[in-house]
């Protein structure tokens, strides 16, 4: 196939152009040619602009993983207005492209993020039983899930609502290690907050497996089928790494340092990934003890 990727430098771009440029023709669009040069499989077509393409008749897949990170950075308006544009105007762009071709791509996949249901304390939350809570984080994955819907008429949509995605190397564990390796990791906040979670292989391995089956469609939740609360998931990164998790992270100053990004962070969702396994996909690392008995193997 022929498949077009934003996003294609990131975490989990680059894996996933990793498993799919043996088989596949990917065209990844990028903002520096030369990262994506240096980073990404020489057979890749890079392109640093979307204007150079006037439509997407010659892509069978458009994959969409670009935007602004959520929660590196406090969110001051300007930071907000900056993480709403990186997803809303480019997929604004993508899906005028898609709507304008004569033979457009039969696949569209957008990302999104848990985000989307906001707040949900320590109830089950899927795809079709569960009532948003309204908050930046819903918003920004609301209109961005909007936009993406808007080729359903001309292309297969599904989105991909992402937990924290766990890796050897980048993401959120990158953040964690050190401090956790120093012995000075331990719950935030209460830790009964729930983390929803998926293994970076998982994460690829279910965007591979939703390209190729044509009957799913519409919002999927990327997140394991085991959320722990998040003093079982620093207790099982502690333990991995063979190092002790005591010092807790108060709440007020987590909120001193971060803002209103806290939230993200003192409360929590407790996802299961129901579409996807209704689906008939297999999760490799269905526990946080696995996931991170292979990230921190080495």
């Amino acid at each position: 196939m022929q498949i077009f990727i934003t996003g294609g430098t990131g975490l989990i771009g680059q894996h996933l152009i990793a498993k799919l440029a043996p088989a596949h023709q990917i065209t990844v669009l990028t903002r520096s040619e030369a990262k994506a040069r240096s980073v990404l499989p020489a057979a890749v077509t890079v392109v640093d602009n979307l204007d150079t393409l006037a439509d997407f008749n010659d892509y069978d897949v458009v994959i969409n993983l670009a935007g602004e990170p959520i929660a590196d950075k406090r969110w001051t308006s300007q930071q907000k207005h900056q993480i709403c544009q990186s997803r809303w105007q480019l997929t604004t762009s993508l899906v005028t492209k898609i709507n304008a071709s004569t033979t457009p791509p039969h696949t569209f996949i957008s990302g999104s993020a848990i985000g989307y249901y906001g707040r949900q304390g320590d109830k089950q939350v899927t795809e079709n039983n569960t009532e948003p809570h309204q908050e930046f984080t819903h918003e920004v994955c609301h209109r961005w899930e909007q936009i993406a819907e808007t080729v359903k008429q001309h292309c297969r949509v599904c989105l991909l609502r992402t937990g924290v995605v766990l890796a050897a190397d980048g993401g959120a564990l990158d953040k964690m290690r050190l401090p956790f390796k120093l012995g000075l990791g331990g719950p935030i906040g209460s830790g009964d907050q729930y983390m929803s979670w998926i293994h970076l292989d998982d994460m690829v391995a279910a965007i591979s497996f939703l390209i190729t089956h044509s009957q799913c469609s519409g919002p999927f939740n990327l997140t394991a089928p085991q959320p722990v609360t998040n003093k079982d998931f620093v207790s099982a990164f502690a333990s991995a790494l063979n190092r002790p998790a005591f010092i807790p992270m108060p709440g007020f100053a987590l909120k001193i340092m971060m803002g209103e990004a806290a939230d993200m962070l003192l409360t929590g969702q407790r996802v299961i990934p129901e579409k996807l396994l209704d689906a008939g996909f297999e999760f490799r690392f269905d526990t946080v003890d696995k996931a991170f008995a292979e990230t921190e193997k080495s």
